[in-house]
């Protein structure tokens, strides 16, 4: 049987007990009363006779013990110990009301004398109770399994294992936390104190006793002898160590000592444990000398007035958990940073990305945690290297002042990337590892599409990687398979709702729904939702009218306007029609429909943008699946899969914690496409890395392909769903890019760059420069932000071309524009970098969003097109007409807009570059994801799954059987 005890707030103690599984109603007892201590000090005093020897006539030197008013023998070292905890729980209480210490104590077989004297010690202090009783013949395991229990839940603050000495073996110690080890026993909380390190250690409370006496005794002991006998196992060490501290010398027998009398004789204070019937002959012991007797024993002396070890104990027992709930709340406070950084030596020529990484050792996960202020608890390793981190450090920091926050854009890239994500670890590797500057950067997990497509992985590239590359560009986590899997029940859900509801009638469907179990019928919670919404207010499925049953039962989709598709994380063109169903056993319920590409799934924007996990629950439940035939949205709520939607995504919430090559931290979260999706990391990493960094400290993060495209959403959406507000934009540049839009031949993957790329050109420079460059500046200029801008610099560019770029930059309005060399260097090529940003990022920024929500969605959209994209003006399908009148009908009007454009070019043309001008933006459909919270215009023809190429990125990728090592990864 296992007892919880809990102390009420009258001073009771509720008892709970649970046998086999069950339960069983709980009742209050009052604290019984103390009866004598199991534990108990003796103290003697030898005095001279008349003849000049010694008898065992004795007196006490240490305040003879009085009965007061609430049944507690105190001596003068009682009260103060119990005078001074009760001040410490006083100003404990002073600066955090809520918090209540609460000491657990694990006891073996039945209450004794020594158990009650803790309880009532604790009740006294006014600290909280739990009582953990297991039998008497408890096994190593019971005992460490409510151990472990304890050390989890952050109620406890310290436990007390009252067992016997056989059960406290080595594994139940050291399984015990030491930092609820309030018996100071534990072998890290011995060594800390045998090291004089008590900053987070315990002092065993007896020796804490043993300690106060002999310290008042009436003669000063200071460079007297102190014989310890008996004393074996981490009590004696401990109280060893206090007495040396003390400035007294130490001794240790044994009670079977040859030289046991030759050692009391010569001893100043004698210090007993585990005497049993064993006595000291009075004739051994020198004229006023301190005799301290420690046993384990209820019966009574009639030499000596017991002194009450036991409270004594007790009450210093009741200290520790004081001070440890102390140490605790100051744990939950900010915690300033103790980064190390690991040291990079780069190599030239750079080597293969992989091979950088493989060649740097990364610091374990828990240890980068604790140099950033992460507390154990809120840490979930997933091997070595990352881990999840919970979002109770958002409650626990709720009160510090955010850092700064950075953007990293860049210009409309060429079909190979401009190093946006090496450009954003560059810069925290600069900020951290080299200006000493708190800085976390916060990217998107990559999808395995590109990886194994044609872009290849997104973990950065030379000396400015996240490491290990491997993990990163791969499954990480497990959040894509998690939103695979989620998004696919809903998909599953609705044919098979479909087709029970075309094969059933109204009385079997509502039977199977609601079925009834031991001769009752319930709705589930889900369902009473749905009859809510259908503005049934009935919550006994019997009391339904034939005609709300059928209301209830009947989704009615319609298959032509089913909006969701299954999505899958890899690049396969062959999905993107394909028609479900055809086997016999579907009833002849066949459609057309289609694969997208994980990241492109509502769930992989809805996680990009909860700010909780409630919210990222009442997103998944929002998410409008189709339409019924009589027009009304159907939603995962109204399919009944939303729970279960939530419980598939409950671990990929947390954002994944992992490092730079230099040891900085970096947030993984969410990857959703920029072109088809708002292209940003999630707004949860970013909330728990502006909390992390400090006041002073800076996040980057950053938005995917051009400034026209990931900036404007991360502006428009994403600041809008955190209410964050950025201090600057890193504006990223290559002169490769900057050619192609100054004129330059077109750059296609997997195909050699012309040599007008190669060789320096000036004049393709400045016209990229004055055209798309500029554009992209403005565009931030428009959101009131700051911008530098940072060339990317690869080995082919010319000293003549970087100080042009950097030269045009700052005339068409960037605050500063500076080469990077992170890739060739890591960190410290980006130091230049890193100032400019300090300095913008310190700068008032004038933060607007471009338009006001309420805006009229063809004016939204407009708006964008013409002040982002530059168009003339927007021309829409009747499709596309039809869908915006159905959205203002249902009440969508109001959302923000994500528009599905190409990346390649300002314009819906991926062919035109620079600045195009003169177009009309065709606006082909217009969709909506009303759980992410946002309506998505498709321009032109965008595709939601990408295509593999001729040759692949998996042609280069494999695996030696032998090391395990990846090769090919890039």
């Amino acid at each position: 049987m296992k007892l919880s005890m809990i102390r009420s707030a009258c001073g009771s103690l509720r008892i709970h007990s649970a046998r086999s599984g069950s339960r069983v109603s709980g009742f209050t007892r009052r604290c019984p009363p103390v009866g004598p201590a199991n534990s108990r000090m003796i103290l003697r005093t030898a005095s001279a006779t008349s003849s000049g020897g010694t008898n065992p006539k004795l007196s006490v030197n240490f305040g003879k013990l009085s009965q007061n008013d609430d049944g507690f023998e105190c001596d003068s070292s009682l009260r103060e110990v119990v005078q001074s905890t009760k001040e410490a729980m006083l100003a404990l209480h002073s600066r955090n009301p809520a918090i209540q210490p609460l000491l657990a104590i694990i006891q073996a077989g039945e209450v004794d004398g020594l158990l009650e004297i803790n309880k009532k010690m604790a009740v006294r202090i006014g600290l909280n109770i739990t009582q953990i009783c297991l039998a008497k013949e408890c096994s190593e395991d019971d005992i460490v399994e409510e151990v472990l229990k304890l050390n989890e839940d952050p109620r406890v603050h310290g436990v007390y294992l009252h067992l016997p000495p056989a059960s406290l073996t080595t594994r139940v110690l050291n399984t015990l936390k030491p930092e609820k080890d309030v018996d100071g026993i534990s072998d890290l909380n011995i060594g800390r104190l045998v090291r004089g390190d008590l900053s987070k250690g315990f002092v065993p409370p007896i020796a804490s006793a043993v300690l106060d006496l002999l310290e008042k005794h009436d003669a000063s002991l200071e460079m007297k002898t102190v014989l310890l006998v008996g004393g074996e196992g981490p009590l004696g060490v401990s109280l060893q160590c206090l007495i040396e501290r003390s400035g007294m010398v130490v001794l240790k027998s044994h009670w079977s000592s040859n030289n046991l009398q030759r050692q009391v004789m010569q001893a100043d204070a004698l210090v007993l444990f585990g005497a049993g019937n064993m006595e000291v002959p009075p004739a051994w012991v020198n004229a006023g000398a301190a005799l301290i007797r420690c046993e384990p024993t209820l019966e009574t002396d009639e030499h000596a007035i017991e002194t009450g070890i036991g409270y004594l104990t007790a009450a210093y027992r009741t200290q520790n958990v004081v001070r440890s709930c102390s140490r605790w709340v100051q744990e939950q406070q900010y915690q300033p940073w103790h980064l190390h950084s690991l040291k990079l030596q780069p190599l030239t020529p750079v080597p293969s990305d992989i091979a950088i990484s493989r060649a740097q050792t990364p610091k374990p996960v828990d240890q980068l945690a604790e140099e950033i202020g992460l507390l154990p608890e809120e840490l979930e390793a997933y091997g070595r290297s990352k881990a999840k981190v919970r979002l109770s450090l958002l409650d626990r920091l709720h009160k510090q002042p955010d850092g700064k926050y950075v953007l990293v854009a860049g210009i409309t890239p060429t079909p190979l990337g401009e190093g946006k994500s090496t450009v954003t670890i560059g810069l925290v590797q600069a900020l951290s590892a080299h200006l000493q500057l708190n800085s976390f950067a916060c990217l998107r997990q990559p999808s395995q599409g590109p990886t194994f497509g044609v872009k290849g992985g997104a973990a950065g590239g030379g000396y400015a990687q996240v490491i290990p590359m491997e993990e990163f560009n791969l499954h990480l986590t497990g959040d894509i398979h998690a939103i695979t899997a989620a998004n696919n029940l809903v998909a599953a859900a609705i044919d098979a709702r479909m087709l029970h509801e075309a094969t059933q009638t109204d009385k079997a469907l509502f039977n199977r729904l609601v079925p009834s179990v031991n001769g009752a019928r319930r709705f589930s919670p889900i369902q009473i939702s749905r009859l809510r919404r259908l503005g049934i207010n009935k919550i006994d499925p019997a009391s339904l009218s034939p005609e709300e049953i059928s209301t209830f039962v009947r989704l009615d989709l319609d298959p032509s306007k089913i909006t969701w598709q299954r999505v899958l994380d890899t690049n396969d063109r062959f999905l993107r029609k394909i028609t479900v169903g055809q086997a016999s056993t579907e009833k002849g319920q066949a459609r057309e429909t289609g694969f997208d590409i994980a990241v492109a799934s509502e769930i992989m924007a809805i996680l990009a943008l909860a700010d909780s996990l409630v919210d990222m629950k009442n997103r998944l439940a929002r998410m409008v699946v189709g339409t019924s035939r009589s027009g009304q949205p159907i939603t995962a709520e109204d399919l009944g899969v939303s729970g279960a939607l939530a419980v598939l995504m409950k671990d990929a919430i947390k954002p994944t914690l992992m490092q730079t090559l230099e040891g900085t931290p970096v947030f993984v979260h969410a990857g959703p496409f920029a072109n088809i999706a708002h292209g940003n990391s999630s707004v949860l990493a970013d909330k728990l890395a502006l909390k992390l960094v400090g006041r002073d400290g800076f996040v980057v993060t950053e938005a995917g392909f051009g400034a026209d495209i990931g900036m404007e959403k991360f502006f428009n959406i994403k600041c809008r769903a955190s209410g964050l507000r950025p201090n600057a934009v890193v504006l990223v540049a290559t002169v490769r890019a900057l050619k192609m839009h100054g004129g330059g031949p077109n750059v296609s993957a997997g195909a050699p760059l012309p040599k007008e790329y190669i060789d320096e050109n000036l004049s393709l420079v400045a016209g990229g420069c004055r055209s798309n460059l500029r554009k992209q500046i403005q565009i931030a200029h428009l959101f009131g932000v700051p911008v530098v801008v940072a060339l990317n610099v690869f080995k082919t560019d010319t000293q003549a071309e970087i100080d042009l770029v950097c030269e045009i930059a700052k005339e068409c309005g960037a605050s500063e524009a500076v080469p990077c060399h992170h890739w060739a260097q890591g960190g410290r090529g980006s130091i230049q970098l890193a100032k400019a940003v300090h300095e913008a990022a310190s700068r008032t920024s004038d933060f607007q969003f471009l338009y006001n929500t309420e805006m009229p969605i063809v004016e939204k959209i407009r708006t964008i097109a013409q002040k982002v994209y530059g168009a003339d003006d927007i021309e829409l399908t009747p499709e596309a007409k039809a869908k915006i009148d159905y959205y203002n009908q249902q009440g969508y009007g109001s959302l923000p807009i994500c528009m599905a454009k190409t990346h390649l070019s300002l314009s819906h043309m991926p062919n035109k570059k620079g600045v195009p001008t003169g177009f009309v933006l065709p606006i082909r459909d217009v969709r909506a994801s009303i759980g992410a919270g946002f309506i998505y215009p498709l321009v032109g023809t965008m595709s939601t799954m990408p295509g593999l190429p001729t040759r692949p990125c998996f042609y280069d990728i494999d695996l030696d059987p032998v090391t395990e090592e990846i090769t090919g990864l890039f």
